[in-house]
C-alpha cells in the first residue's frame, strides 16, 4: 500500500500520524525509502517503506466506518479468556494487527472485565491504548472534541454490557423453563359396533 505526503494513517499501537515526507536513507550501508510520519502526540516515526504491510500501517477510517465502530461497540459480544495468559496474548496480538475492529474487541473485553476484578498493570496500560487508539481515531475522523467522543464511546460501551446482561438472562430463563409436554398423536376412534337386525315376529295365521 502506498501513501502519498499529507495521507492520515494509523500505525498500529501508536496512533494516528500524518506523512510528512518521503525520503531516502542509507543505514548500515542499505539504502530504502521511508515514510516520515508526525504522531498526534507530535513525535516523529519513520517508517520503511517496503515494510508497511509488516508493521500494519493504514489510511484511517472514513465516516461510514465510524457508524459501523459504533455498533460493534454496542452489539453486546464480548470475547474473554478467563485464563491470563492465554486473554493477554490474544488481546495482544489483535492489538499489533492495525485493525481498529480489533482493538474495539479488546476495548470491550477489558473493561468488561475490569467491572468484576482489577486488572493487571499490563491489562490495565492495555486498556488504556485501546480506548485512547479509539477515542483518537473517531475524533479525526469526526472532528470532533476528545472529550465528546470519549464520551459517546462510554455510553456506547454501556449499552453493550445492558445487551450482554439481557442476553444471558434470557438464555438463563430458558434453560430454567420446563420442558413441553411432548405431543401424543391422537389414536384412530374405534369402529362402531354391528348391530344384528332383530328377528322377524312371525304372526299365527288364523284356522
Amino acid at each position: 500500500m502506498a501513501f502519498d505526503i499529507g495521507d492520515k494513517v494509523i500505525y498500529p499501537n501508536h496512533g494516528l500520524g500524518v506523512i510528512e515526507r518521503i525520503e531516502t536513507k542509507t543505514i548500515m550501508g542499505t539504502t530504502c525509502g521511508f515514510y516520515q510520519l508526525r504522531m498526534a502526540n507530535e513525535t516523529t516515526v519513520f517508517v520503511p517503506v517496503d515494510n508497511v504491510d509488516g508493521v500494519g500501517l493504514r489510511r484511517a477510517i472514513n465516516d461510514e466506518e465510524v457508524q459501523r465502530l459504533f455498533d460493534l461497540l454496542g452489539d453486546g459480544k464480548i470475547d474473554s479468556h478467563q485464563n491470563w495468559k492465554g486473554r493477554f496474548k490474544d488481546n495482544s496480538d489483535r492489538m499489533r494487527t492495525g485493525s481498529i475492529y480489533d482493538v474495539v474487541e479488546v476495548l470491550k473485553s477489558l473493561t468488561f472485565l475490569s467491572k468484576s476484578k482489577s486488572l493487571s498493570f499490563r491489562e490495565k496500560r492495555m486498556l488504556d491504548r485501546a480506548k485512547f487508539l479509539v477515542v483518537s481515531e473517531i475524533t479525526e475522523v469526526l472532528a470532533e472534541k476528545t472529550p465528546v467522543v470519549e464520551e459517546k464511546v462510554d455510553k456506547a460501551l454501556e449499552q453493550c454490557f445492558m445487551t450482554k446482561a439481557r442476553n444471558a438472562a434470557r438464555a438463563k430463563a430458558a434453560a430454567a423453563a420446563p420442558a413441553p409436554a411432548p405431543r401424543t398423536k391422537p389414536q384412530p376412534a374405534a369402529p362402531a359396533a354391528r348391530v344384528a337386525p332383530a328377528p322377524a315376529r312371525r304372526t299365527a295365521r288364523a284356522s
